[in-house]
């Protein structure tokens, strides 16, 4: 019975002290409390620390840079142009009392944010033009390829997206002053039209497009023809030279067959009348055929050779 004891009070001294202890990382800060109200100042180095068991509790809060994604909104500029903002920003837990005795915890600090920054947000895009919300800086277009040259300039601005988020991070921190966080980053994630407003940009955007193919369509026709110009003038050059020199090797063949038959008709006699035969030969076939009637004299070359004659 004796050990019984001595062993259950062991296990409740070991269950005390586990309670008594806490440890806090390098990625956390703490405060203890008690009966719901904090009690001493946060701890935010990290470590093992002790607390008055089963009385006390501890409230982990993050060290860390922490998110904050807004909503995409509908908000009207200063030109009356409706556009959707898509926004987010950093922030941390600067005070960690502060932040628990004010927003208890991270959902809470969430939902205040969300609060602070969309209003912020709604103030800076009511207030300012599209371009300064889309442009940062006033410089002039760069323009690489000959068919923008036409291109308008850009309108200046008078601020700047950089500036506005600038703004909107220093007037968002004034307000988060007393809850013990801090703001460390603010931007605009996105900027768009509203649905009717895209639309009418894209078909803009579109006869902006088909203006620059109709003009490469044009100069790329004129090329062709200019090409095709030269293509037609080179052929014709290239047609006059061949029929030019197959006309001179058909006189030089002409003239060196004409040589030939001269030469073979004053060799002999023998000669003549194989030649005279020959060609007497090829006007038969070039003028009869088997369907050609002819009526010869007596007198005649072709009854001559006919009849086989002198």
């Amino acid at each position: 019975m004796k050990n019984i004891i001595l062993i259950a009070t062991a296990i409740a001294l070991f269950v005390v002290g586990l309670n008594a202890m806490f440890i806090v990382d390098e990625k956390n800060q703490a405060i203890v409390t008690q009966f719901g109200r904090p009690v001493g100042e946060p701890i935010t180095s990290p470590g093992l620390q002790f607390k008055i068991p089963f009385i006390q509790k501890v409230q982990f809060f993050d060290r860390r840079f922490l998110e904050w994604d807004g909503d995409a909104n509908q908000i009207p500029t200063s030109d009356k142009k409706f556009i959707f903002v898509d926004t987010f920003a950093r922030w941390e837990i600067t005070d960690a009392l502060q932040f628990f005795l004010r927003l208890r915890d991270e959902r809470g600090a969430q939902s205040r944010l969300d609060d602070i920054l969309d209003g912020e947000t709604r103030n800076a895009v009511a207030s300012n033009d599209l371009l300064d919300l889309v442009r940062s800086t006033n410089r002039e277009p760069e323009v690489t390829e000959d068919f923008l040259d036409d291109i308008e300039t850009l309108e200046d601005i008078s601020i700047g997206r950089d500036a506005i988020e600038a703004l909107v991070l220093e007037r968002a921190n004034e307000r988060v002053l007393d809850l013990g966080i801090r703001i460390l980053d603010f931007r605009f994630k996105r900027v768009n039209y509203v649905e009717d407003v895209q639309q009418n940009v894209f078909d803009r955007m579109i006869s902006e497009r088909n203006r620059i193919a109709d003009q490469f369509r044009s100069e790329g026709q004129g090329e062709a023809r200019v090409i095709l110009g030269e293509m037609e003038r080179e052929l014709a050059r290239i047609r006059s030279e061949a029929r030019r020199e197959a006309q001179q090797i058909r006189g030089r063949a002409d003239a060196e067959a004409t040589r030939i038959y001269a030469e073979a008709f004053n060799r002999n006699n023998v000669s003549r009348d194989l030649y005279q035969f020959l060609r007497t030969m090829e006007a038969f076939e070039k003028t009869m055929d088997e369907n050609t009637t002819v009526i010869l004299s007596t007198d005649s070359e072709f009854y001559r050779f006919l009849m086989g004659g002198n």
